[in-house]
Parts: structure tokens; C-alpha cells; sequence
């Protein structure tokens, strides 16, 4: 069954008509109106609903499925494909960064392990003689749909971990309560083709575009608490920054 659109459509704006189309079909995806899934008319009729030009809601539907919102499928049509979790460069974690947008996160515990770490780590962290890391591998799924899977290491002697904490709770939220203080961090955003593992795990096909986010945290005294290498579905998840003049 295919989704009509109710868009205000103003012909007074300076916004051009397109991007009103755009803004009403993110506005509809984000609250929910438009479900995961939900395919939509075809562009005849939707500009025949609108009173727009077929070449008009054909830009915005191009801009939509670039932009990842919409997909085309042959047979199938236009459909949703899900609303994606913007997460702003700030020092905090993804399972904060969700409970705030209103999302319901769960996490799988997929690895875990305490040992010494191997020398690429102790060289991240600048570990002194003696001290191990917490080593574990996390899903991250967001109200039930695969979203991260999460590489994590963390310096021993900054905070006792479990699995079973892990499972129920956000790493620096679990960390802040025992006594870490943030200060800042190394990061850096990429992107990655899908191998098998992780295309099984977050329910993507191989070779499926993939965010990559690899970062190493430090506390106020310094010293390199934890560092990490993640994986995110590209159609669901993306990172906002604020740029100034220097």
C-alpha cells in the first residue's frame, strides 16, 4: 500500500518548492508519520497531490534518496528507509547521544576480555608497566535496528568493567561514575566498505557503505583513558560539526 503526502506547500516562500517538499518529508520520517518502510507514491501522482510539477518532485525525491532518507527499489518503488541519528562532534557517548534524541538504545555484548594489551594500544594509551586493558566488542542497536558495532579498549586501572554492565549501560556513562572526568579527545570520521562480519551484523549487504569513527579519550589529569574503533550503517547514522573562521 503506497503513502500519500499532506505537505503546506507556500508558493510566497523564497524557499524554493523542492526543498519544501524536502523539508516536509524529513519532518514526516523524524516524527514518525512516515514509518520505516513506508513506500510512498509514485512521482506522478505525489506532484498530482501537491499541485507541483513532476520535475519538481522529482528534485526532491533525488535529494531524498541522496541524502539516504528514501530508497528506490525496481518493483517496489520509493520507500523509507529510516530516519538517521545525527550525532553532533561532542566528547560523549552513543548511547547518551540516543536516550537524548528519544531513542530507545540496547546493546549486545559480543566480545569481552581483560588482558594486557597488545602494542598498538599500549602506544595509544601511553600505558605505564603493568596495566591492562578491558577489551570488548559491542552491537549497538537503536529502538530494535542494528545501528554500530563498537571495538572498545580501556586502561585498567581508571575503572573495574563486566560484561554485564556493559550490556545495560553506556561506556563513559559507566566510567563517569567511576570518578573519570572527560576532557578531550583525538577523533576521526571515515568511511568504509562492509565486510562479511560486519554486513551480518548490521543487517547491510557486503561491500554496504559504512561511517567509521576512531577515537581516543582523555581525562583531566591527562592521561589516555580508552580508545575505540566503530562502525555505522551509513543510511542511519551521520555526524554534525559547527565550523568558525579562524
Amino acid at each position: 500500500m503506497t503513502t500519500g503526502l499532506n505537505i503546506p506547500i507556500d508558493r510566497s516562500s523564497p524557499v524554493p518548492l523542492y526543498h519544501q517538499i524536502v523539508q516536509g518529508i524529513e519532518a514526516a520520517i523524524h516524527d514518525g508519520t512516515l514509518e520505516h518502510g513506508s513506500r510512498l507514491a509514485n512521482e506522478i501522482e505525489l506532484a498530482q497531490q501537491l499541485n507541483l510539477s513532476r520535475p519538481t518532485m522529482r528534485k526532491a525525491m533525488d535529494e531524498l534518496v541522496r541524502s539516504g532518507l528514501l530508497v528506490r527499489k525496481r518493483g517496489v518503488g520509493t520507500q523509507v528507509v529510516a530516519s538517521q541519528v545525527r550525532r553532533h562532534l561532542e566528547l560523549t557517548s552513543l548511547n547518551d547521544d540516543l536516550e537524548r534524541a528519544g531513542k530507545t538504545p540496547s546493546t549486545e555484548v559480543l566480545r569481552f576480555a581483560h588482558s594486557p594489551a597488545d602494542e598498538r594500544v599500549q602506544e595509544l594509551l601511553q600505558l605505564p608497566p603493568g596495566v591492562g586493558v578491558y577489551h570488548f566488542t559491542r552491537l549497538r542497536r537503536v529502538d530494535g535496528a542494528p545501528l554500530a558495532v563498537m571495538e572498545n579498549w580501556v586502561r585498567d586501572d581508571v575503572a573495574q568493567m563486566t560484561e554485564a554492565e556493559l550490556s545495560r549501560e553506556g561506556l563513559y556513562r559507566l566510567l563517569r561514575q567511576a570518578g573519570v572526568n572527560f576532557r578531550l579527545a583525538n577523533q576521526r570520521i571515515g568511511a568504509v566498505s562492509a565486510d562479511e562480519e560486519q554486513a551480518r551484523r548490521l543487517e547491510v549487504a557486503p561491500g554496504a557503505a559504512l561511517v567509521t569513527m576512531e577515537r581516543t579519550a582523555m581525562d583531566d589529569a591527562g592521561r589516555a583513558v580508552e580508545t575505540g574503533s566503530h562502525v555505522y550503517r551509513a543510511d542511519s547514522y551521520s555526524f554534525e560539526m559547527t565550523l568558525v573562521q579562524r
